[in-house]
């Protein structure tokens, strides 16, 4: 399976890192994509980042509501995180995915004529570490062409009513980014193209 990736971020101003990250790797015939927001920002939500993107990493070829018990079991004692994470899967030609908390997540259609054009990735509420969250993935149908898109809370909601889908991803990433960070919070986001199996 090919994806073309795209990922920008932005530490808050005054921060030396960020608490927002991101893991694309690759599984099995598939490919996985998460995005990972520590808790408010500074050290402590970049320590708790880095130790649930170490799991996902470890733990990538496991169901998701496993990977994400996994998550929680890990972080109890940090601030936690919220997430969202996704695999492409090129035999069944199908994206599962699950988000917990305010990662928003959006896959645009690659074909214009498709209905609809654009699929709202609807997140629970929720901390991982903080509070265990009970919740079945979604599984989307896919085909050559479709983006992904997560954004951390740092990016207004409004990117989705100006989005350039035609821009490669680093450059779609690039101009989210650019045109909507609050530069209130962390920010970070990942384009994931769909390009063949």
């Amino acid at each position: 399976m090919r994806i073309d990736t795209g990922v920008a971020a932005l530490a808050l101003p005054g921060q030396r890192e960020s608490g927002d990250l991101s893991l694309v790797k690759r599984v099995g015939h598939g490919v996985l994509a998460a995005v990972v927001d520590g808790l408010g920002h500074g050290q402590e939500a970049a320590e708790a980042a880095h130790a649930a993107v170490g799991v996902i990493d470890r733990h990538a070829k496991e169901p998701l509501p496993d990977l994400i018990k996994r998550c929680h079991t890990s972080l109890v004692g940090t601030r936690g995180v919220v997430l969202s994470v996704a695999v492409f899967d090129p035999g069944t030609k199908t994206m599962t995915w699950i988000g917990i908390g305010n990662v928003c997540g959006l896959l645009l259609r690659g074909d214009g004529g498709a209905k609809p054009s654009r699929v709202s990735l609807v997140t629970v509420a929720g901390f991982v570490g903080l509070e265990e969250s009970h919740i079945a993935p979604r599984v989307v149908p896919i085909a050559r062409g479709d983006t992904l898109i997560l954004a951390t809370d740092g990016i207004s909601t409004s990117f989705s009513d100006s989005l350039q889908p035609r821009l490669a991803p680093q450059a779609m990433a690039d101009d989210i980014l650019a045109r909507h960070a609050t530069r209130k919070d962390d920010a970070l986001v990942l384009v994931a193209r769909y390009v063949g199996g």
